[in-house]
């Protein structure tokens, strides 16, 4: 293949790609509009290896640059509470869940905060979970959250 064709090939692909739903568009869809484009049959086989290169190479560049995105955001949003936890997220003004060590334990902690003199102090009104106890209610998230749905649907 020509690298004047090759260029042009490829840079149809990515500018198609990059305007694209990656959920739902096919390789065979890309092909398709490059195809259009180009006034070239791309279904034949040394073109049809080529743009799968190009779709491939482009999903690999997508990956990393959302990979060193969520490694980026979670450094920048990294928040610790009062008492030095780590704080994954806040649920409401007055609940969070937090990770903290409590006498050598590991404990992933749902609780609810008031305010005492500009400080953040925690409620006894909360749950901390140790290590074994969080690997259960994960395990267990599939059926919560089945069942929570099917509450909602009845009461629909």
């Amino acid at each position: 293949m020509e690298p004047k064709l090759r260029m042009q090939i490829k840079e149809t692909v990515r500018e198609i790609l990059e305007e694209s739903d990656m959920e739902t568009t096919t390789e065979h869809q890309i092909r398709r509009l490059a195809s259009n484009k180009l006034d070239l049959d791309l279904d034949k086989s040394e073109y049809k290896t080529y743009v799968r290169h190009v779709v491939n190479s482009f999903l690999e560049e997508q990956k990393a640059k959302q990979e060193d995105d969520e490694e980026e955001t979670g450094k920048q949003e990294q928040e610790y509470d009062d008492e030095g936890n780590l704080v994954i997220c806040r649920l409401s003004a007055k609940r969070k869940v937090t990770i903290q060590n409590f006498r050598g334990a590991n404990l992933v902690s749902i609780r609810e905060y008031y305010y005492d003199g500009g400080a953040e102090r925690p409620t006894t009104k909360g749950i901390s979970l140790n290590e074994e106890q969080w690997s259960t209610l994960r395990k267990n998230m599939p059926a919560i959250e089945k069942a929570v749905k099917d509450m909602q649907d009845r009461d629909i």
